[in-house]
């Protein structure tokens, strides 16, 4: 198998272990152990968490004690083992403890995996940018592939999707030891800091106003990303509660429904580079915070019958949302951060997406939620909760062209060419 197939697998096989619980959990939660929504909300943090420190203290461990590849495997039989005994467990502040544990281990694979597949591309003579991006886009698919199987199988709501993550992830844990060496680089390469390595010294940053908003808003955009990984699922399951639509495919397979939006993100990714072009940076972001707004808009008034072709737009409209930010948010962290200061500034990013801004969604929706928009017999106001993420991203997208003041330049316009090209 050549190196290329060999990462395809990888990436195929990691995103799979994800999509098999991430966006199934919550059908778990309320309806195979009926626990509370502000509960959930703290579980669904554990991801925001481990963001937080674990993926820039593994990097370090990585950089200079142990090959990325054999500490990638080392992770991911740790994680196969946490999801096995996850089912075992009928407390919930146990689950969070055990849950967390797991995303521990789970989410410094997301970036060791580029290390191996970008050290593995590197050595075989490979273009980075023009083979990679076919390499990665296949996570995509395994996610997607991961909520079809877990879907058609029935285990939605089932213990099974944990015990169908733990077997994937123990054999991609397994396969791990079998990739291209990547040995540490910290004796080939100038040592950095502790504080350099942790990404801390893109803090200064923020004494600046442009990015003190930017990296505000990336925390803000990145709790609507929580909503819709949280609850999307749950949302659809809830309609067999009504007898109109209990027999719809929509509401047996909801998990396929909702990997229209895995499937949006692929093609979107395609018409950034026009977007960019076309109108800028800035104006891209805010493309990106209206179509949270509809993303949450048509899930108030969609159901699986008449208004499904809300909740499926919804789902197109999602690959939009998520794309347009994460792309031209890193775009900008490139174009306009010193180049000494790039890889700790993209770091902080992603730490502001899917650390602070995971666990501001996770705590948040879970109180709101459970406190406004949750009945006696524990069912869910589903129009109103909609609505009011709707009316949170539209209140973000009408202040942000006011406050975020930045233009079109020549770096800017550099990057989307060389982007267009590659």
């Amino acid at each position: 198998m050549n190196v290329k197939a060999r990462l395809t697998l990888m990436n195929f096989l990691q995103f799979f272990i994800w999509g098999s619980w991430l966006l199934t959990i919550g059908v778990y939660w309320f309806q195979n152990k009926q626990w509370s929504g502000t509960e959930f909300g703290v579980i669904f943090s554990t991801m925001g968490i481990s963001s937080i420190f674990m993926p820039a203290i593994i990097g370090i461990i990585s950089d200079r004690f142990i090959n990325a590849e054999k500490l990638y495997g080392i992770l991911h039989i740790l994680a196969s083992l946490v999801l096995f005994c996850l089912p075992m467990v009928d407390n919930p502040s146990t689950f969070f403890w055990v849950i967390l544990l797991n995303m521990i281990f789970y989410m410094p694979t997301l970036s060791l995996s580029i290390t191996v597949a970008y050290s593995a591309l590197k050595n075989a003579n490979k273009d980075v940018v023009i083979d990679y991006p076919p390499i990665r886009i296949w996570g995509t698919i395994g996610f997607i592939a991961a909520l079809w199987a877990v879907s058609l199988t029935g285990n939605e709501a089932s213990a099974n999707q944990f015990y169908i993550a733990s077997a994937v992830s123990l054999i991609l844990g397994i396969y791990s030891f079998t990739l291209p060496k990547c040995p540490p680089l910290a004796s080939k390469v100038e040592a950095k800091s502790f504080i350099d390595s942790l990404g801390l010294r893109a803090f200064t940053l923020l004494k600046q106003k442009k990015f003190a908003v930017f990296f505000i808003f990336s925390m803000l955009l990145g709790a609507a990303l929580q909503l819709t990984n949280a609850y999307g699922d749950t949302f659809l399951h809830d309609f067999k509660s009504i007898p109109a639509f209990k027999d719809l495919l929509a509401v047996k397979y909801p998990a396929i429904i909702m990997s229209i939006s895995q499937i949006s993100e692929t093609l979107f990714i395609l018409a950034i580079p026009f977007f960019l072009k076309k109108f800028g940076i800035k104006y891209v972001m805010l493309f990106s915070m209206l179509a949270w707004v509809l993303r949450f808009g048509l899930f108030a008034f969609g159901d699986p019958a008449g208004g499904l072709w809300m909740i499926v737009l919804s789902c197109i409209i999602y690959g939009m949302a998520f794309d347009f930010f994460n792309i031209s948010g890193s775009l900008f962290v490139e174009t306009q951060v010193d180049e000494k200061m790039r890889g700790s500034a993209q770091g902080l990013f992603m730490m502001m997406v899917n650390g602070f801004g995971a666990l501001f969604g996770s705590f948040a929706s879970g109180l709101i939620i459970d406190h406004f928009f949750t009945f006696a017999d524990q069912s869910k106001d589903w129009t109103n909760i909609w609505l009011t993420f709707a009316a949170y991203t539209l209140i973000l997208a009408i202040v942000f062209p006011f406050i975020f003041k930045y233009k079109h330049n020549r770096a800017e316009k550099t990057a989307i060419k060389a982007m267009s090209h590659s």
